[in-house]
């Protein structure tokens, strides 16, 4: 979607090319020197857009900015503001040790900041969504478009990376509120979804961390991940189950 000079343009593919191909056409058919990423299920409060271009103005470094991401109940969403999810703090988190960051914050760090207090200027994060995304064109031209190679899921992480590898870096506005319907998108395809999730876990591990994890320590992050998919996808399978038996008793 691209608007200019008051008029709204409208993008349409012919099939889904997935979430990085479709953001790299939209960003391809606009000029401005500012480009907004949002998920059709975000809400942006009247004042966010400005309050994000205001922070891009204001630090020159930044390549670009993300909002506070809440539920509709106001609560922060996590993913809005995060550092890197290192092979080792994901597998702290899908088993639960995470919690152990309260006792040792240096051993057992969450990759997830929503629950650490909100900050009341704009910071510097690692990671922000791809839910809702400002980013300088300028950087964009450094940088480059969005990995193509993913089709859904971990390609915000993937761009925000070699963001801060080429220099810029990623601000996280908390003034800035985006409502979002967190997994609406998602919903109605969650295995389609998951498969799509850890192929892209894979493919950001292999980009960035594979060097730090050689041989069979490599080979045991593959594992884990294809674990957690089966498990992740046999929880949906029973919720599936238990949805048709609790409809056939009542009809």
């Amino acid at each position: 979607m691209q608007v200019q000079g008051g008029e709204l343009h409208l993008v349409r593919n012919s099939s889904n090319l997935g979430f990085s191909a479709a953001c790299n056409i939209g960003a391809q058919h606009t000029s401005t020197p500012y480009v907004l990423f949002l998920n059709p299920d975000c809400v942006l409060a009247a004042d966010a857009l400005q309050g994000m271009i205001q922070a891009l103005v204001g630090y020159p470094r930044s390549g670009m900015v993300g909002g506070f991401l809440c539920n509709p109940d106001g609560t922060e969403q996590p993913g809005g503001r995060r550092v890197f999810p290192t092979p080792k703090r994901a597998f702290l988190r899908a088993f639960g040790l995470s919690r152990l960051s309260k006792f040792l914050p240096t051993s057992f760090s969450d990759f997830l900041l929503h629950e650490q207090p909100l900050p009341r200027e704009p910071v510097v994060v690692e990671a922000i969504s791809g839910a809702c995304m400002l980013v300088r064109r300028e950087a964009i031209e450094v940088v480059g478009l969005w990995d193509e190679g993913y089709f859904l899921h971990c390609e915000d992480l993937d761009w925000c990376m070699r963001f801060r590898q080429a220099g810029w870096d990623v601000l996280y506005v908390p003034s800035a509120r985006v409502s979002h319907q967190f997994g609406a998108c998602s919903r109605s395809r969650p295995y389609f979804v998951e498969w799509h999730k850890h192929r892209g876990m894979l493919r950001f591990y292999q980009k960035f961390f594979r060097q730090q994890y050689p041989g069979v320590l490599w080979g045991s992050v593959v594992i884990g991940v294809w674990i957690r998919f089966s498990l992740v996808v046999a929880r949906h399978w029973v919720r599936d189950m238990l949805a048709f038996f609790e409809q056939k008793k009542g009809a």
